[in-house]
């Protein structure tokens, strides 16, 4: 199969694309790299509409903040764009899902909108507990009846231990990360505090492309070390923007309503009063 651009690919076609030999269910397969040395070395960005689950290895690590052993694991999305650059094949696993399973039985996976430079690196001892899952999936996987409930169990326990290892990667590299907080504090506290006024209103997405992050990682990231996320601490800047200029100019409530990024004066006052419980009016009356 020839790569198609604006193709969504599914997993069987997907496999196909990629030099894979794959069965034709859509449900899920898994796959051992190992077993695939005329695999596709690059591609194009190709949009896939299911979830991957991917354990890699062969890998240089340059400096690892931590002690990190010569793997590691990335998930990706439906509605994901992936492309790759390889010098020669690699070993590990892969893991395909329909979105429809994971959607009904695990929502809670902020991680697989994360980019591949924000791939999960693996010490050691997480190294060999995800191998041992992937590998028992694919042994399942081969059999001649394999038992869906089986290869699901497996993956939501992956899903599982993926999310508690991101958070060990995110306290081990703690003092990069500081740093992203309080650069993200303080481009916060510059954007309110413009006196031409916002163009329009802060976004996470804003704030994440200024660190070079994805906008998942980064927001799970500043929840991580703030316990807030993102948009809330960027809804609260605002509100104190707002009360700072309802208290010490003259402007009009249209008027800050604009100079904060809002499209239109009424959406401001609806946001104002949700978050404080009374209108911008009452409380500069206040």
């Amino acid at each position: 199969m020839s790569f198609r651009v604006g193709k969504s690919y599914n997993i069987p076609e997907f496999l196909k694309y990629i030099n894979v030999k794959g069965g034709s269910s859509d449900f899920m397969q898994v796959v051992h790299y190992d077993e695939h040395p005329d695999i596709l070395l690059k591609s194009q960005p190709a949009e896939i509409d299911f979830y991957l689950l991917a354990l890699k290895d062969k890998i240089d690590i340059q400096s690892p903040v931590e002690s990190m052993s010569d793997s590691y694991l990335y998930l990706d999305r439906p509605g994901n764009r992936i492309e790759w650059d390889l010098d020669s094949p690699f070993s590990g696993y892969a893991i395909l899902v329909n979105e429809k399973l994971l959607d009904k039985t695990n929502r809670d996976i902020s991680f697989a909108g994360y980019d591949q430079h924000e791939a999960l690196f693996l010490t050691p001892e997480e190294k060999d507990t995800l191998y041992d899952l992937f590998s028992k999936s694919h042994r399942e996987y081969r059999k001649e009846n394999p038992s869906r409930e089986v290869l699901i169990s497996y993956t939501l326990l992956i899903i599982s231990y993926t999310r508690i290892y991101y958070e060990r990667q995110f306290e081990a590299r703690s003092k990069i990360y500081n740093k992203v907080v309080a650069d993200f504090y303080q481009q916060l506290d510059a954007l309110l505090d413009s006196e031409n006024g916002l163009p329009e209103l802060p976004s996470v997405t804003y704030f994440a492309e200024k660190a070079n992050l994805s906008t998942n990682y980064f927001g799970d990231l500043i929840k991580h070390f703030t316990g807030t996320s993102p948009i809330d601490h960027i809804h609260e800047g605002i509100i104190q923007s707002a009360k700072n200029k309802l208290r010490r100019t003259n402007l009009s409530v249209s008027e800050i309503a604009y100079s904060l990024g809002f499209g239109y004066p009424t959406y401001f006052t609806r946001f104002f009063r949700r978050k404080t419980g009374i209108s911008p009016k009452v409380f500069r009356n206040q």
